[in-house]
C-alpha cells in the first residue's frame, strides 16, 4: 500500500446509553445522513425488546450482537490456476462490523410495520440464537469448517 493507513475516526458515545457500540450501530442503520430517525429507530427497537423479553433491552441487544458476530470467514485466494476458499480469522473491529452489518441488513428484510418493529423482531431472534443474521455467522462458520483442508494457503 502506497498511502498511509487513514487515522481512525473517534466516535462520541450515544446520549442515552453512553455507548460507543450503539453510536456504531445507529450509524449503519442511518440512510440519506437522518441520524434523529436513525436513534429514534434504534431507541423505539429497544423499548420494544424490553417490552417482549421483559428484561433490560440494551442487555438484549449486546447479546443478539455477540451472538451474530463471526468468528472465522474464508477468502478466495487464486493458487496455480485454482481459486481456494481458504478460512482465516477476523480482527476484532470486522467482526463488530460484519456482525452489525447482518443484523441491520436481514431486519431490513422482515415483514413487519415499521423498521423499528423489524429491527427488535431480529434483536429478540439473534438473543435467542435463531434468525437469519444468526444463520448466516452459522453457514460462515460451517464454510470455513468444511475448508480447514485449505488453511496452510494463509496469506
Amino acid at each position: 500500500m502506497r498511502k498511509s493507513k487513514p487515522k481512525k475516526r473517534i466516535l462520541l458515545p450515544d446520549p442515552k446509553y453512553n455507548d460507543v457500540n450503539v453510536t456504531r450501530f445507529v450509524n449503519n442503520l442511518m440512510l440519506r445522513g437522518k441520524k434523529n430517525l436513525a436513534f429514534k429507530i434504534f431507541y423505539d427497537a429497544i423499548d420494544i425488546v424490553s417490552e417482549k423479553t421483559k428484561e433490560d433491552g440494551l442487555e438484549v441487544w449486546k447479546k443478539a450482537l455477540v451472538n451474530v458476530t463471526p468468528a472465522v470467514e474464508v477468502r478466495s485466494r487464486r493458487i496455480g490456476g485454482a481459486t481456494f476458499q481458504i478460512p482465516s480469522e477476523i480482527r476484532p473491529e470486522r467482526k463488530v462490523s460484519i456482525g452489525i452489518k447482518n443484523m441491520i441488513s436481514f431486519a431490513r428484510k422482515r415483514n413487519e410495520r415499521g423498521m423499528s418493529y423489524k429491527l427488535a423482531g431480529e434483536i429478540i431472534a439473534a438473543s435467542k440464537e435463531e434468525g437469519s443474521a444468526f444463520k448466516r455467522k452459522e453457514d460462515m462458520h460451517r464454510m470455513a469448517d468444511a475448508n480447514k483442508a485449505f488453511s496452510h494457503f494463509r496469506f
